[in-house]
């Protein structure tokens, strides 16, 4: 896994960047009342572009709770599907991994 961008709570929302080799972007995770069980508890925005959503999950193995995020642009050749994991120190870690989690 890679870390790609780090975040911070500013209120109810999450800001930060994601930095990879072709991107440079500031990113923020709007919360959203839930409308269904499928809704995302998230939509993510560069600017005022929307870009992604972020589901609420727990990770069985770890039981620690974590965002399964999609970013989606037309400018990126494919979605990502990195996870947003929170650190003991508060801030938040956008990881990357080739193979999607199930």
């Amino acid at each position: 896994m890679t870390t790609i961008g780090t975040f911070e709570a500013q209120g109810e929302k999450l800001v930060g960047t994601v930095r990879t080799l072709t991107l440079n972007l500031k990113l923020t995770f709007e919360p959203l009342d839930r409308t269904s069980e499928n809704s995302p508890d998230y939509r993510v925005y560069a600017g005022n572009a929307e870009i992604g959503a972020a589901w609420k999950q727990r990770s069985t193995r770890t039981n620690r709770d974590f965002l399964s995020v999609t970013l989606d642009d037309p400018s990126f050749p494919a979605a990502v599907y990195p996870r947003m994991i929170p650190r003991e120190d508060g801030k938040h870690d956008l990881v990357w991994n080739r193979v999607r989690f199930a």
